[in-house]
Parts: C-alpha cells; structure tokens; sequence
C-alpha cells in the first residue's frame, strides 16, 4: 500500500482503537461510542483516498431495521466506503479468524461487536452466528462477504452458505449491496492506492429468506441474491 496511505489508515486505527480497548476494561464502553469512532475512521480513510462517494437506493434499507447486508467485495476500501454508504444505520462486520489476530486491532473489534469466524472450527463457527444473531436482534446489520474473500475478477466468485442461515435463524431480511470501484482504488492483492476515484454503492431492494425455500433447498435464496448483486454490476 502507498506509504502515506497506510501511516493514514495506522493512525486512525489506533486513534479508535486504544481508546476502545481501555473503555471496554474499564467496563465504560457504550455502542454509540463504538458507532461515532467507526464512522469517523471511515470518513478518515474514505476522505484521505479523496474518495467521490454515489449512494442510490438508501430507501431500501429503513433506519428501523437491521439487516444482514451482503456485497460483492473487490478491495479493502469496501470497508470505510459501506460504513460510509450506510451511516447512520449500525453496521458491523463478520471478519475471518486472521483479523483477531492483530494486536489492540483485536481487542477493539470484539469490543465493538465485529464478528470473528473460523471456518476451520464447526463448533466455533455456530457460536459466532448466535453472536451475530443476537446483534441483529439488538438493531445492528452485519455485513458479510458472500463470496468469502476479496474477488480480483468483474464476476462474482462462488457464495458460502453462512450469511444465509444467519439471515434464516435471525429472521432477518437480506439488503444486497453492489459497491462499484473499489478495485480501482486499492485492488485485491495490490498495494497501490489511487486516489480521486468515482464509488458507486448501489443500494437494492432487501430479500426475505421467508419468500425463498430455506435448509437443505436455500439454493433459492442464494440465487435471488446473487441476481440481485448481480443486477448492480450491469
């Protein structure tokens, strides 16, 4: 990543970082603090890659209702740029295993309500979408990458099934998201920054997993998903 861009990103991340780990010790953390460190660490990061941000469809997404929001996901910066998109809903996120890793990082995402997953541990796993569950519950959208990882081609990659039982089990109405133009800021795998890039966000119409066959036949919800991020690209 550009240097300056990253000295940027390190920054702002333990700007909000150290303050939230103390907090959460101390037992004085509250999430509306969470939620006014992560928009503005976002508008930082979004700002400082002089991000020109399009967001059409915010009609679909009532502020009375938490999704499981689901996108494509083609760069880092689809991170900041969502946050950003979808403010002032609480949004948070399903992370894989390697990001709890990351020392204070870690610490501040659990105490922020992020959602780890590994997916080498079934039994974990499960524990995480009951976490993931509960916050939807509570009013928080989560964010989860269907495809899994940071694509690096225009197609979508194969979706895994865990977003999809987490909408059934809480319940909850999927809101699919295209993001459009990340990768031409930072792309998958690269680790060179482009400022002064146009973002198009393209908010759809969300899907209920009660209109679709669930379980062993969730094939169909899966499908009307993809369609719909699908949709987006074009």
């Amino acid at each position: 990543m550009t240097v300056r861009h990253l000295a940027n990103a390190a920054f702002h991340t333990l700007r909000i970082c150290i303050p939230t780990v103390l907090q959460s010790a101390l037992g004085t953390l509250t999430t509306p603090t969470c939620d006014a460190r992560l928009d503005s660490w976002s508008a930082s990061l979004v700002r400082y890659a002089k991000i020109e941000l399009d967001v059409s469809g915010l009609e679909h997404a009532p502020l009375d209702e938490a999704f499981v929001v689901m996108s494509n996901h083609r760069s880092h910066y689809d991170i900041p740029v969502l946050f950003q998109a979808l403010r002032p809903r609480r949004l948070r996120m399903v992370a894989k295993a390697e990001l709890f890793r990351v020392p204070i990082w870690a610490g501040a995402m659990r105490a922020a309500g992020f959602v780890e997953v590994n997916r080498s541990n079934r039994i974990a796993a499960m524990r995480s979408l009951e976490r993931a569950r509960e916050a939807i519950k509570s009013g928080t959208s989560i964010w989860i990458a269907p495809e899994g990882t940071r694509g690096t081609g225009a197609e979508l990659g194969a979706f895994k099934k865990g977003g999809f039982h987490l909408a059934v089990g809480a319940e909850a109405r999927i809101l699919p998201v295209t993001v459009l133009g990340t990768e031409r800021v930072l792309p998958a795998g690269g680790t060179h920054v482009t400022d002064g890039q146009r973002i198009r966000v393209r908010i759809l119409p969300p899907i209920d997993p009660k209109d679709h066959a669930a379980g062993a036949h969730m094939k169909g919800l899966i499908a009307a998903v993809r369609a719909s991020i699908e949709s987006g690209l074009g």
